[in-house]
């Protein structure tokens, strides 16, 4: 059975007072009275209060003032105002300062009992509809971001307590652990998720391009600026920026980002004027940053910047026991792509084998292999036997050279081109494999479109 509700009677006529006090009290009310408005505000700093009747018109501290006070300390709480007839247009700006009602001296005790249980009752609702909305969001988390382990359990706090803060968060993690899930998950659960959420691959575009990407550029700015483009930040105002492996980002655009993170203000390329923006950023590195920042690698004081918090993303192997949740997700998904496919199920053996892969290229690699295998598939179980193996990957090792020699800048191009195909088209993977920069990388996969182009 619910405890009755505390109700705090306020006026200056102390008989007045007592007297709807002791209405609601039969009623089955729990009435206290404050004969001033004074006495009203010490009650309602110290007394767990439901809700509160007051008279509008007292001296020194009068009703509005008390209605201040109360929604100050709890908004949701009705207040209910009383007044004479002569001072209804007061009364009307209290309801538009929060007053859930007023009542209009004299009046009888059911009156104000009838208003007062429909008060309490919408507020009982709103703090269900919250809950519920509450419980709902937390099964969205929990659906989107699969796995149960400590690990995900503690990224998932992480997302639930930086979600509304202002500051950036850094997310730390290897290649394909889900870096950009965990980036648009803090953007659907903070106030902004109104806005757009904007991503950039720091590690996909040369120094200029990128520049003008994000800042955007003038007419004129350059060659092949034959109109003015916004940039992504501009497109971000009020929303979220992703800027991934921000760990490739040239020096010298380290610098105007940090500018922009300190000031809120960009200016395009080739533009005189600088406009603000309203932007929260998050980064996303599968490097070290703290380390590539000691060793000259990458500006101190943007990493300092841009760590304010940070949520590192566990790789696969250090969470093995999420291992069978993803491979029910992955199929799920793969069998609604591939509808045709017999596959519905693994065998325990072949369960057993895949929580023991290293997969290095993490979930990503793992969603790839599921994907590949419903689609070849040709019975209802995936056993041992239909599973890759770890590490099989064709690449330039099992090539034979024959037939015409290649020029170099053709064998540069092709093999690049192989190695971007290996990690998911994650041209800053690839050029940390090839042990060369982004820019390069980039360089040699023009050359192969230009080839192909001509």
């Amino acid at each position: 059975m619910a405890s009755p509700a505390h109700v705090l009677i306020v006026d200056d006529n102390a008989e007045m007072a007592r007297s709807l006090a002791d209405g609601l009290s039969e009623c089955g009310y729990v009435a206290t009275c404050a004969t001033s408005g004074h006495e009203a505000v010490e009650a309602l700093s110290s007394q767990r209060l439901d809700a509160v009747v007051t008279d509008l018109r007292m001296p020194r501290v009068d009703g509005m003032m008390v209605l201040a006070h109360s929604r100050k300390l709890a908004p949701d709480r009705p207040v209910i105002i009383m007044t004479a007839f002569s001072a209804i247009e007061d009364a009307i700006e209290s309801i538009r300062q929060g007053a859930y009602h007023y009542l209009t001296k004299p009046f009888k005790i059911g009156e104000l009992v009838i208003f007062l249980g429909r008060a309490l009752e919408e507020v009982q609702m709103r703090r269900e509809t919250t809950r519920l909305r509450q419980a709902l969001e937390q099964e969205h988390l929990r659906s989107r971001i699969v796995g149960n382990s400590a690990a995900m359990c503690s990224v998932r706090e992480l997302i639930e307590r930086v979600a509304d803060a202002p500051a950036p968060v850094l997310i730390l993690g290897e290649t394909g652990t889900g870096k950009g899930l965990v980036a648009r998950t803090i953007h659907e659960r903070s106030s902004r998720a109104h806005g757009r959420f904007v991503s950039v691959n720091c590690a996909s575009l040369p120094e200029t391009l990128l520049e003008s990407e994000m800042f955007g550029h003038v007419k004129g700015a350059f060659t092949g600026a034959t109109s003015d483009r916004p940039g992504l930040f501009a497109e971000a105002d009020g929303g979220t920026l992703l800027l991934d492996e921000i760990g490739d980002m040239a020096p010298g655009l380290q610098a105007k980002l940090l500018h922009v993170l300190e000031s809120g203000v960009v200016r395009p390329v080739g533009s005189t004027k600088e406009h603000s923006v309203n932007v929260r950023v998050i980064a996303a590195t599968h490097r070290d940053l703290r380390q590539a920042a000691r060793a000259g690698e990458f500006r101190e004081d943007l990493f300092y910047r841009l760590d304010v918090v940070s949520i590192v993303v566990p790789p696969l192997r250090q969470r093995k026991e999420d291992i069978p949740e993803f491979l029910a997700h992955f199929l799920q998904a793969a069998k609604s792509q591939y509808p045709q496919s017999p596959v519905e199920r693994f065998s325990p053996e072949a369960l057993e084998a895949v929580s023991h892969q290293p997969w290095p290229g993490n979930v990503r690699e793992l969603a790839h292999t599921v994907e590949r295998l419903v689609l070849l598939g040709r019975n209802a179980e995936i056993g041992v036997g239909d599973l890759p193996e770890p590490g099989a990957i064709s690449g330039p090792a099992d090539l034979e050279f024959s037939g015409k020699i290649l020029p170099i800048r053709e064998l540069q191009c092709r093999y690049a081109a192989w190695a971007l195909a290996q990690v998911g088209g994650h041209r800053g993977k690839a050029a940390e494999q090839l042990g060369i920069d982004a820019k390069t990388l980039w360089k040699w996969l023009q050359l192969r479109d230009e080839d192909t182009d001509m």
